[in-house]
């Protein structure tokens, strides 16, 4: 940096002699001292040490760099869940023609795999065993599903399903242990039934954009099905003080948002009985439980704004073959229930809820998303918001 001209070095006086030799002189020494002529640099350059021409010192204050940091994006996820996928015999024959021979139930997703994989996790709801080989299928009263939906839900984007139902012991515990396996097979995750005591221990944790999620599954029961007494492990039965101390549990394996499934209620009513609403009070008045979400009764519930929390108490069928004359139209219908979830700089979450209502477009067996303004989605809107103004504040997707 050229030093002012103020700072640089004057050359001194010369005492002495007058005339046109100091004259002179005074010319040639001047000429020297400004212009650094050995070295063509500059005037005012400073040179080095080895260097003669006469050198340069600022005073200016050097630069004092300043750098600013940008507070990352709060984390933030979006969560998944659905209705049952009750596959009737129906249902599985239809998914026998679309594979040609095999069973392929994807078509019966296309319309909605898009905001299936878009989610940062989804949850299916398997409600039947599954086969490990395809024999024996059947449908209702014991149901006993083709190995191929876990093919499907994996493919169109689901991440994860919860497997307690009152049908889980359909099959039995070979039933059970089939039905894990298959999810393994496809790489999905479960919760809500177990193979062993040691996977019934163990958290059910899922990284989901770098945040610990656990996944918690419970049914009311098993149809009278008495779950063996050597092997209780096998089916997680609704029990407040046993969820409570599962999801401690999970938290203390690092969980940071716990999600709980449950399958209960009256079946075909879209209000949530007494003990529903108690439980989901007890249970989200625990900081150990974020979401709570429940199965089983066919038909889209109401839903409900706890605290800062919320509970879907239903949410329809995703896939079956319901609906009328053999029971109600509304068991055509299911909803994708969309919660986003984003941490706060104290470490809670805030929650925001989105839905999309379905329904299921019968002898093709497609899930379809619902018109806005059709019977189906009109019934989902109705009973969602059927606990009346206040309580909950979800928005429809379309």
């Amino acid at each position: 940096m050229r030093p002012p001209p103020s700072d640089r070095r004057r050359p001194g006086r010369v005492a002495g002699r007058t005339g046109a030799l100091l004259a002179a002189l005074l010319l040639i020494v001047g000429a020297a001292c400004s212009s650094d002529a050995s070295t063509g640099a500059p005037a005012g350059t400073t040179l080095g040490a080895d260097q003669t021409a006469s050198t340069a010192t600022s005073t200016t204050p050097p630069t004092t760099a300043t750098t600013t940091t940008t507070a990352p994006p709060p984390r933030s996820l979006s969560l998944l869940t659905t209705g049952d996928l009750l596959l009737h015999m129906p249902v599985q024959r239809q998914a026998l023609a679309y594979g040609g021979g095999t069973y392929d139930f994807t078509p019966m997703f296309a319309d909605i795999a898009d905001e299936i994989a878009g989610s940062d996790f989804a949850i299916c709801h398997m409600e039947a065993p599954l086969s490990p080989d395809n024999q024996g299928l059947s449908g209702y009263p014991m149901f006993h599903s083709s190995r191929d939906i876990a093919d499907a839900a994996a493919a169109v984007g689901f991440d994860a399903c919860s497997t307690a139902s009152n049908h889980s012991l359909d099959q039995g515990p070979a039933g059970v242990v089939a039905t894990l396996d298959q999810l393994d097979r496809v790489g999905l995750g479960h919760a809500g039934t177990n193979r062993s005591a040691e996977e019934a221990a163990t958290p059910r944790l899922h990284d989901v954009n770098g945040v610990r999620l656990a996944h918690l599954a419970y049914t009311y029961g098993t149809n009278g099905i008495p779950v063996p007494a050597d092997q209780p492990w096998l089916v997680e039965l609704i029990d407040i003080d046993t969820i409570l101390a599962d999801a401690a549990t999970a938290r203390a394996a690092g969980a940071e948002l716990v999600v709980v499934e449950m399958h209960w209620g009256d079946e075909y009513v879209h209000l949530p009985n007494a003990t529903q609403r108690a439980q989901a009070a007890q249970l989200l008045a625990s900081p150990d439980i974020d979401v709570l979400i429940g199965q089983h009764v066919h038909v889209v519930q109401a839903a409900e704004r706890i605290g800062d929390e919320y509970v879907v108490y239903g949410t329809g069928n995703l896939l079956s073959n319901q609906g009328a004359p053999a029971t109600p139209t509304a068991s055509n219908d299911g909803v994708l229930v969309h919660v986003d979830l984003t941490e706060n700089p104290d470490g809670t979450w805030s929650q925001a809820v989105r839905y999309t209502p379905t329904y299921v477009e019968r002898g093709p067996f497609v899930v379809r998303r619902a018109a806005p303004g059709s019977d189906s989605y009109q019934r989902t809107v109705a009973a969602l918001g059927g606990l009346g103004p206040g309580t909950f504040d979800g928005t429809p997707t379309s």
